[in-house]
């Protein structure tokens, strides 16, 4: 058991029967009142992001989940397939569970299998991938008023931002948290 101002990005914990992950965390501190932590969360079962209020002195369960590297192989249809390349272990996701995840998956991409107490809760994917570009809008000329921005279609279906010297075919790296251009993959 933590107080929960000791939470920090990253750290799972329970609170109410609910596992959560907190995403931001807001200490608040007043001459007149306790410390209030507003404390950003995502539901790891269901997906919903929620702020919770509590104040200071209030004590949540820190939990460590079990992480198994693993590598995408296909979608099926309605689950999409994984396999441990080690002992060959192959596991299948429900695609409702993962649909931000599947904006970055291509076969191959290494990931990891999330886990509490045997249970799959979902993967957990690196902090930038690499994708490919298979639409990209044409770059105009002397068009800079908007940042110099412009839409690229890749691989997977996702749509980002690229900045106008990116060109179709070109393969770039993208922020699995944000979905944002990250910059060219090199090679």
């Amino acid at each position: 058991m933590v107080n929960v101002t000791e939470l920090r990005p990253g750290n799972y914990f329970k609170d109410e029967n609910q596992l959560f992950l907190v995403m931001d965390i807001l200490l608040n501190k007043t001459a007149m009142r306790k410390m209030v932590a507003k404390v950003k969360v995502k539901n790891v079962k269901t997906g919903a992001i929620v702020e919770l209020s509590r104040n200071s002195g209030y004590m949540v369960d820190v939990v460590r989940l079990d992480k198994e590297k693993m590598v995408y192989l296909y979608d099926s249809g309605t689950t999409l397939c994984f396999m441990n390349q080690t002992s060959y272990e192959q596991v299948e996701i429900s695609k409702e569970r993962l649909k931000w995840e599947m904006n970055f998956l291509v076969a191959n991409t290494e990931i990891d299998i999330v886990r509490y107490n045997d249970e799959i809760l979902g993967i957990s994917l690196p902090i930038k991938v690499a994708l490919k570009i298979v639409d990209c809008e044409p770059a105009v000329r002397g068009d800079t008023v908007k940042s110099a921005m412009k839409n690229a279609k890749l691989e997977t279906g996702y749509e980002v931002k690229v900045p106008l010297f990116i060109d179709n075919g070109e393969t770039i790296l993208v922020r699995t948290d944000t979905g944002d251009y990250d910059g060219r993959a090199n090679g």
